[in-house]
C-alpha cells in the first residue's frame, strides 16, 4: 500500500472490518498491517500447541541393581539402559544395599563406575554416584553429540546369519483322478 497517514489507515481497517496492527514499531516510518488480530492470535496458539505436541519430553527411567550382580545380568541391564538413552530418556542407576553389603559400598561404586565407562560414548554423567541411605544413585543423560536418529531399516543378512524365512508359494490342491467306472 505504501506510506499512508494514520487516520487513513484506521479508516481503511474500519471499512474492511479488520484491525490495524503495528508490526514493526522501530522502523521509520512504523509498519502496520490490516488484519483480523483475533484470528491471527488463534492461529499462533494452534501452531504453538502443535509444536508442543510434537516435541518429545525426556523421561527419567530407573535401572535397579544390587552390588553382587552377575556379569550377564549387568549386560542385560546395560542393553536396556542403552535403549532408554537412545530414545532420549535419562537413566538413573540405583544400587540397593542390604545388611552387610553396607560395609562394602566400594563394590557398588566400582559397578557404577564400570557402567559409566561402558555407556560413555552415548551418555554423560549428570549426577556422580552418591549414597542416600541404603541406596547409591547415579544419573546419566543422553549425550546430544552422539544421539542421531537412526533409521530402522532391514539390513541384508551377513555371512553366517540365516536369511528371513520367505513364505512358500501356494500349490494347487491335488485333483482326484477320474475312475474308469461304467
Amino acid at each position: 500500500m505504501g506510506v499512508v497517514s494514520l487516520e487513513d489507515a484506521k479508516r481503511r481497517a474500519r471499512e474492511a472490518g479488520l484491525d490495524l496492527v503495528e508490526v514493526a514499531p522501530q522502523s521509520s516510518p512504523p509498519v502496520c498491517r490490516i488484519m483480523d488480530y483475533g484470528k491471527w492470535k488463534y492461529q499462533q496458539r494452534k501452531k504453538e500447541s502443535k509444536a508442543k505436541s510434537h516435541s518429545k519430553k525426556s523421561e527419567l527411567k530407573e535401572v535397579r541393581l544390587r552390588p553382587k550382580i552377575d556379569e550377564h545380568d549387568l549386560s542385560i541391564k546395560l542393553d536396556r539402559a542403552r535403549e532408554f538413552l537412545d530414545d532420549g530418556d535419562k537413566v538413573q542407576f540405583t544400587m540397593q544395599f542390604r545388611g552387610r553389603e553396607m560395609a562394602h559400598r566400594e563394590l557398588g561404586l566400582q559397578t557404577l563406575h564400570e557402567i559409566r565407562d561402558k555407556l560413555a560414548e552415548i551418555s554423560k554423567v549428570e549426577t556422580e554416584p552418591r549414597m542416600m541411605g541404603k541406596r547409591m544413585t547415579m544419573l546419566l543423560a543422553p549425550d546430544k553429540r552422539s544421539t542421531a536418529p537412526k533409521p530402522k531399516t532391514e539390513q541384508p543378512p551377513t555371512e553366517g546369519q540365516a536369511a528371513p524365512a520367505k513364505p512358500a508359494p501356494a500349490k494347487p490342491a491335488p485333483q482326484p483322478e477320474p475312475s474308469a467306472a461304467g
